[in-house]
């Protein structure tokens, strides 16, 4: 189980000073979609280019132009690339296609998803190497986690590796952990905390502690 921090609401200047406190103990590191839109992909050149040893995953969030767009993050230093679960077959293919002739990943975000088990079905065929279950920042003012979408995620797949995302924080982090996921993505929870070492250390020492349990 992987523990990945996503630098969303942060600058450029900020992400890297983040990444040097935690290079080395970081599973992945996520360039924000709130980052790329305001920056581009200079934020993962300058990532990769600064950390080469890193994971750097490029939250693109792809949902047109699959191939061209999924260039563009691999020319980067991409080493995962995001898209959205809702767009077409053709696009998702495309983007694969693009990530997978690099050595390189794609991810499939879930959010905004109607029917997750069959969506989900048809993702695991298509041969994709992340699914994600994703509870959006807008969603999670009204209190929904991304739990029971992840449970009904881990129960459908069975060759993929699977993502949690949405809010997740030390004290949800068992929740989370109940359906065995690859990733555990977080946020706010990490990028906020006054020491960002001691806090994935935290986070890690925790996965740790209940997988051991489970």
């Amino acid at each position: 189980m992987r523990l990945q921090i996503a630098l969303d609401m942060v600058s450029m200047e900020e992400a890297l000073g983040m990444a040097e406190k935690i290079h080395d103990i970081i599973d992945i590191v996520e360039i924000g979609t709130p980052m790329i839109i305001k920056y581009g992909m200079q934020p993962v050149r300058c990532m990769k280019e600064s950390f080469p040893q890193l994971t750097v995953l490029a939250d693109t969030k792809i949902a047109d132009g699959g191939e061209i767009e999924a260039r563009y993050a691999i020319e980067a230093g991409a080493d995962i690339v995001t898209v959205l679960a809702a767009a077409a077959d053709n696009t998702i293919t495309a983007a694969k296609n693009v990530v997978h002739k690099a050595g390189k990943e794609l991810y499939v975000d879930l959010l905004g998803v109607p029917d997750l088990i069959q969506r989900s079905k048809e993702l695991e065929a298509m041969g994709v190497d992340y699914i994600g279950v994703h509870t959006a920042v807008d969603v999670q003012q009204s209190g929904i986690t991304p739990f029971n979408d992840l449970k009904k995620l881990s129960e459908t797949v069975c060759n993929t590796r699977i993502a949690a995302a949405g809010g997740i924080t030390q004290d949800t982090l068992p929740l989370a952990m109940f359906s065995h996921p690859d990733v555990i993505i977080a946020g706010g929870a990490l990028t906020t905390a006054p020491d960002l070492r001691a806090a994935v250390l935290a986070f890690k020492r925790r996965i740790i502690t209940d997988q051991n349990r489970l």
